[in-house]
């Protein structure tokens, strides 16, 4: 399939404003009345909660180090029904791993190459004017292939400090899209996995509209959408299977993060997702076949977790003869103990082992690759699958058999194996998706 015309918005180096942006593009285009397909680019499990509430369309990572030409083109099929696609870098746009001998794998910059859209810079020009120049033209410059649509100065200070910034960007030949005065209340939330939830947010709509607005005073949304490219022929193909009929799939502010493509992926083949919440005390459902605890923040729900006592009893008991997974908080759920920030320990599910703790936080980041010693739901032993971990939970003690061989990006070991035991696995990445043989 031919993708619709799309951009990529990315930024030089995270912390630009690139988000704010990014939702306030999506929302003021939706009003305009075009049906416009979200994206993020990478491996990031928050931001495609954002997207959906400013776009009205769930957003689906693409992510060119973790999925072969066959799944992205299964993700790209989403895209039915759509005006226009905008998608969300990650990091600044060149930024990847180097695998492969290749500086830059897996980057913004790469997948807006496979898809043919060209780049939308958003720069914080703070604290420089014509020297802002010097880095869009680095950027347009760095790779000639890449189509380079312009840049969104950000955080403007004074309308002298614009016209010297755009006399730069004239110099050089790079275009203005759109000038951002410096405001203070345009920052979201954050902690220490970048953006508070969606779901956590005061008031998000609000936000959301106030950006829209935001840009629409500011930016020249006739141009951006003139700048918008396709033309990116994408193979169709179905996403991944489900690995059971019916998945009981923990769903609240502890646990939400599975990313889209998966659960799209699972509905298109005919599963059943029974959602569930932990914090609201539910048992999984009785009849479900596998239950599934994403990541998210249970550290911050540690005490409600531990006095869960229908949800731990249900999940014990669907234990005794049918699968349960664990993803990163899910995993540290499924263990013995979770001690939080403050030093307390919190005695969890304990159909596992392990014991984790964040009163001293290690700092755990980057792709994984797993090749399993034993099987988890969906697949068999000796698969390889692909995944991410971001978390800053240090194990306490991992007693239990460990589920597989785990490498970063480069191949080097990981020390998170994941573990086992009766039926019950877990891992501290993301599942993204499994290598095809």
């Amino acid at each position: 399939m031919t993708s619709p015309p799309g951009l990529m918005i990315s930024a030089p180096a995270s912390g630009t404003g690139k988000t704010t942006v990014m939702l306030g593009l999506l929302r003021a285009l939706r009003d305009d009345g075009l049906t416009v397909q979200p994206y993020k680019s990478g491996p990031d499990y928050i931001d495609p909660a954002f997207h959906l509430a400013a776009a009205g369309r769930p957003s689906f990572n693409f992510d060119t180090w973790a999925m072969d030409a066959e799944l992205l083109g299964g993700i790209a099929a989403q895209q039915d029904g759509a005006d226009i696609c905008i998608a969300e870098g990650s990091m600044g746009l060149f930024d990847g791993v180097a695998t492969r001998g290749q500086s830059g794998f897996g980057s913004s910059a790469e997948t807006a190459l496979k898809m043919g859209w060209p780049v939308v810079l958003v720069i914080d020009v703070g604290g420089q004017a014509q020297s802002a120049a010097a880095t869009a033209l680095g950027f347009k410059l760095y790779n000639p292939d890449l189509p380079f649509a312009g840049v969104i100065l950000n955080r403007v200070a004074s309308p002298r400090h614009e016209r010297l910034t755009r006399v730069g960007m004239d110099q050089v030949g790079v275009k203005v899209l759109g000038c951002l005065p410096r405001r203070g209340d345009l920052k979201l939330p954050e902690r220490h996995l970048g953006l508070i939830q969606a779901v956590e947010h005061p008031d998000l709509e609000a936000a959301i509209a106030g950006y829209a607005e935001f840009l629409r005073e500011n930016v020249d949304l006739a141009a951006i959408k003139a700048a918008a490219r396709g033309g990116a022929a994408m193979p169709p193909h179905p996403l991944p299977t489900p690995p059971a009929q019916r998945i009981a799939l923990a769903r609240d502010a502890a646990f939400s993060f599975t990313y889209p493509h998966l659960l799209s992926g699972w509905r298109a083949a005919g599963a059943e997702i029974l959602p569930f919440s932990p914090l609201a005390d539910e048992a999984p459902a009785q009849d479900a076949d596998l239950v599934w605890l994403p990541g998210g923040y249970p550290e911050l729900h540690a005490g409600t977790l531990a006095a869960a006592q229908t949800f731990k009893a249900g999940l014990r008991k669907h234990a005794e003869q049918k699968q349960v997974h664990g993803e990163c908080g899910g995993y540290m759920a499924l263990g013995a103990s979770l001690t939080d920030k403050e030093g307390v320990a919190h005695e969890m599910v304990g159909l596992l082992g392990l014991a984790t703790s964040y009163e001293k936080r290690k700092f755990n980041l980057g792709y994984r690759r797993a090749v399993l010693d034993h099987a988890m739901p969906g697949f068999q032993v000796g698969a390889a699958l692909r995944g991410h971990e971001f978390h800053y939970s240090s194990i306490l003690d991992q007693p239990d058999a460990p589920l597989a061989q785990v490498f970063d990006a480069d191949g080097n070991p990981a020390a998170q194996s994941g573990s086992w035991r009766g039926n019950v696995t877990g891992t501290f990445f993301h599942l993204i998706t499994g290598e095809r043989a």
